[in-house]
């Protein structure tokens, strides 16, 4: 299964909490942070809701 890599290009101040805890989920905590996630439909439903605050890569 393929993978993407998921970091983190703004800050969480500001954020509700409910997006703020997607990105702890996805092992985003701080600016420049980056995460290899398995590319499946809960993954891509996380990117989704934070896709404003994330770039996206695929390996």
């Amino acid at each position: 299964m393929a993978n993407v890599n998921v970091k983190l290009v703004k800050s969480l101040i500001g954020s509700k909490k409910d997006q703020i805890a997607t990105a702890h989920a996805l092992g985003l905590r701080k600016i420049g942070d980056v995460s290899s996630q398995p590319d499946n439909p809960q993954t891509q439903g996380k990117i989704r809701k934070i896709a404003h605050l994330i770039k996206v890569t695929e390996e």
